[in-house]
């Protein structure tokens, strides 16, 4: 018999979906009355194919051998996902291949010599628990993209490595010139990185990068086996990659390192660092600390080893010896697809990378479980003929850890088509290090993440949406994300974190090619970062026993999918963007004592800053009134049942276009791979909004502000002017 299909779901299938009990039907965003009922039905068959034993099979399949990038092993898991999804039922199934500047290590030794000897160890010790420990490929203590060499050089302890630090040292009379410089890895935070480059800028021969208990270890609670904090001899891997620069490989800035590309030297790659670095475990960084001199750091320089830290001098001397394997080699992206039954050339993007430091029980492997079960579930709606009206397209990223590479190349080399094509970027990195959910989205988008939530079960019982909110709450009362919550609680409007810096493979596709990008990640106590001790165990016994979290990302990924797969007309709220950038202007200008107002409007005895921010703000309210009005419309028009697709492809191109809009094809100054004018990411990796007029006016570089306000004031004109048409071509 000929099966007749709508929207890609067969009608027989959809018979044995809908036959339940007749219920009031829940709106979702972008969704007509009906097939807002019918995409409630093929959620509610995808959640139920994800399981917790599949997920923790297939955790135990990418956890089972460290896998860094550009290894035998990561390459194995390459072809592994690429032969999975072949039989899971993925579509145009490719493995593509980018020759970048990769990084490996080859030997390394630190050597106290004076004022006593010690030999460090360079290597995690095994845990009796944990069989996974003792695997002998476990690597020793490395940074990708440390540069090779040999030098003898008094220590200094220069705290967080960051530039106040410095000036600290200095204020002191110790300088880190051709010395080598001990810093921590947080407190405050910062990209291993910006430790570098900073510790290079300054003229220090080396950097050392160590975990102090306090942050990550036994201040913090029992540590693996006994708990989910860093043991004694934890080691976090990571690389220097100056990526806040540019992103990916460091000789093909801006384009894809397809095989054969050009290339520019080594030498001249601004992203390439030139320093040697090493990360420590806290007990080959203790006796460092402990033989130091100088005078004493102060009290927030202190950490938890017992003993007093000193800044150091002259006195202690360390040997220090890196030997890299730095060159050209090939990454591996692994690429599927779902094709749209109805608007094959609409792409919902949706991406977790592969590579890990060592095992990656956390980062990124419980991701990658979670996306092989998000694939088998969508595999099995296609073959019971529910394939999404847009096109899926899932990617397994390589070489993330290094420089953010795989996605980058990908994205560069695709950036024409996904600016043409592209609804929008799903990033999973980290499922799941405990139970407490994080979600990041552009502001449009937030408002449907939130709704989504409200559609998920939580393992405690409660919606999903709930135990995020209570989650939430908890840490504004611990003090951890201050701005979340107002005083009367946790609003839906601020509930998703609209602050989006780097250090994922969302970085491309939102500040290169100019694409909505939401993240999805569970977390929780989490001291093993970049180690050998992230792996099978520590995720079975501290992370998520039972795997209930990596399945319920399974769920939640596919679901925020296929809404934005099967929608109608896309879910944006460019009302509540308005509403954000105004935010992000107003905290600007409140930061720099900056009033935006008229001379006669100074009160006596005020500087008044040399530029205007009321245009800016008036552009603001003119994008947020074409936004409401256009929200309005929509609403209306869907509640009205079905739409002629002809104009829906019209309002839903013209909607994607807006976040293209925001990109200024020159760049922020001195960093022009870095396109968005909303969104980008300081040195540290934090997120960095307005980059290009907040940097300026940090700087109190005037006439460079001005620029980059007028940029922003344009493209702001430009999309209330898409949005006006958008809603005149709606009420014709």
């Amino acid at each position: 018999m000929k099966i007749s299909r709508v929207a890609g779901c067969s009608t027989l299938a959809l018979l044995s979906l809908l036959y339940t009990p007749a219920r009031a039907q829940t709106p979702i965003l972008g969704f007509t009355p009906a097939h807002a009922t019918r995409e409630t039905a093929v959620e509610e068959k995808f959640k139920s194919i994800p399981t917790p034993d599949e997920e923790r099979r297939q955790h135990r399949i990418f956890t089972a051998e460290p896998h860094v990038a550009g290894s035998k092993r990561n390459n194995e898991l390459a072809e592994y996902i690429r032969d999975e999804w072949k039989k899971q039922g993925l579509e145009d199934v490719i493995i593509r291949r980018y020759d970048v500047y990769g990084t490996n290590p080859k030997s390394a030794s630190l050597e106290m010599i004076a004022p006593t000897h010690y030999q460090a160890t360079l290597r995690e010790a095994p845990l009796d628990a944990d069989p996974d420990s003792k695997n002998p490929a476990i690597s020793g203590a490395w940074l990708g993209m440390s540069i090779s060499g040999d030098v003898t050089a008094p220590v200094v302890y220069a705290h967080s490595g960051n530039p106040e630090d410095y000036d600290l040292l200095r204020k002191n009379g110790i300088s880190v010139k051709g010395k080598i410089v001990l810093v921590r890895y947080s407190n405050p935070y910062s990209y291993r990185g910006f430790k570098a480059l900073i510790a290079q800028r300054e003229g220090a021969a080396a950097i050392l990068i160590y975990s102090d208990p306090q942050e990550d270890g036994y201040k913090k609670g029992k540590v693996d086996p006994d708990g989910p904090w860093g043991p004694e001899y934890k080691i976090q891997r990571g690389a220097i990659t100056y990526d806040f620069m540019v992103p990916g490989d460091p000789q093909t800035p801006g384009w894809a390192s397809v095989p054969g590309a050009k290339r520019i030297p080594i030498e001249e790659a601004i992203s390439a660092p030139k320093i040697m670095a090493m990360p420590l475990s806290w007990h080959d960084a203790k006796p460092l600390l402990e033989n130091l001199d100088g005078p004493p750091a102060p009290d927030s320089w202190q950490g938890a080893l017992g003993f007093p830290y000193h800044l150091g001098g002259d006195k202690e001397k360390v040997h220090l010896k890196i030997e890299m394997d730095n060159g050209l080699q090939p990454y591996y992206v692994v690429e599927g697809r779902i094709r749209g039954s109805e608007l094959p050339d609409e792409w919902v993007l949706l991406g977790n990378h592969r590579d890990a430091w060592v095992f990656g029980g956390v980062d990124p492997s419980s991701g990658t479980a979670s996306m092989m079960e998000l694939t088998r579930a969508l595999g099995e709606l296609k073959k019971q003929g529910m394939r999404p009206r847009r096109t899926l397209v899932i990617c397994s990223w390589d070489g993330e850890e290094v420089g953010l590479t795989g996605s980058t190349e990908w994205g560069e080399q695709f950036a024409d088509e996904l600016r043409a094509k592209a609804v929008a970027y799903i990033n999973v990195d980290e499922a799941t290090s405990g139970p407490n959910f994080h979600g990041q989205a552009v502001a449009s988008l937030a408002p449907m993440l939130v709704e989504t939530s409200r559609s998920l079960k939580d393992p405690s019982g409660k919606s999903l949406y709930d135990a995020w909110k209570a989650a939430a709450a908890r840490e504004k009362e611990e003090g951890k994300q201050s701005g979340q919550m107002n005083d009367s609680g946790v609003s839906d409007g601020t509930l998703a974190d609209t602050r989006i810096g780097s250090g994922s493979d969302h970085t491309v596709f939102l500040n290169f090619v100019g694409m909505p990008v939401l993240g999805l990640q569970f977390d929780g106590d989490y001291g093993v970062y970049h180690s050998a001790y992230d792996d099978f165990y520590w995720m079975n016994h501290f992370g998520d026993p039972g795997y209930k979290y990596h399945t319920l990302m399974s769920q939640l990924w596919g679901v925020t999918a296929l809404r934005l797969a099967n929608a109608d007309l896309l879910p944006f709220d460019f009302a509540s963007y308005a509403s954000n950038i105004r935010q992000f202007v107003e905290e600007l200008a409140k930061a720099n004592n900056m009033w935006g107002q008229p001379p006669s409007a100074v009160r006596p005895g005020e500087a008044r800053q040399p530029m205007d921010l009321q245009p800016l703000l008036n552009a603001i309210d003119n994008f947020e009134a074409a936004g409401k009005t256009l929200n309005d419309s929509l609403t209306r028009k869907l509640a009205s049942g079905p739409i002629n697709p002809k104009l829906a492809l019209t309002l839903n191109h013209g909607m994607m276009q807006v976040e293209r809009n925001w990109l200024n094809p020159d760049g922020i100054p001195g960093r022009p791979w870095f396109k968005h004018i909303l969104y980008g990411a300081r040195f540290t990796y934090a997120h960095l909004e307005l980059p290009g007029l907040t940097e300026a006016v940090e700087a109190k570089d005037w006439p460079t502000a001005k620029q980059q306000a007028e940029i922003l004031e344009r493209a702001l004109v430009q999309n209330t002017k898409l949005l006006t048409q958008l809603n005149s071509t709606l009420n014709q």
